[in-house]
């Protein structure tokens, strides 16, 4: 087992930063892919950025390419997503989750197995 908790999220106003953090305990050697995605009100759950583990290669979702960065620090199994000039289009929970394999693609839910528990982000217009 895997657990990951999510800190870092809170309200900010609109072309303001914040930086989300998701620090891993248990089984993190099974980890090979570190994702997060977020989840607005009456939408589905949606990709944002993906790193692997060994190599920290990066995947973005055309949304927040170039406004948002994915990061970790394997001595403290933790990974990071720097949001910066963010909008009000941002607000949602946000979700990191770990894969146990690279099965499946970066892009779906269905292709990570542990998942925080979420954090708020709410930006402000």
């Amino acid at each position: 087992q895997v657990q990951l908790v999510e800190s870092g999220g809170g309200l900010v106003q609109a072309g303001g930063s914040l930086r989300l953090s998701c620090a891993a305990s248990g089984r993190t050697l099974s980890s090979y892919r570190r994702g997060w995605f977020r989840q607005a009100p009456g939408k589905e759950r949606e990709f944002l950025a993906a790193i692997t583990w060994s190599g920290g290669n990066t995947y973005y979702a055309d949304s927040v390419k170039g406004r948002f960065t994915i990061s970790r620090d394997n001595a403290k199994n933790t990974v990071y997503l720097q949001m910066n000039s963010l909008k009000p289009e941002d607000t949602a929970i946000y979700y990191c989750a770990t894969a146990a394999s690279y099965s499946g693609s970066y892009y779906y839910t269905t292709s990570y197995d542990y998942w925080g528990q979420g954090t708020q982000v709410t930006v402000s217009s």
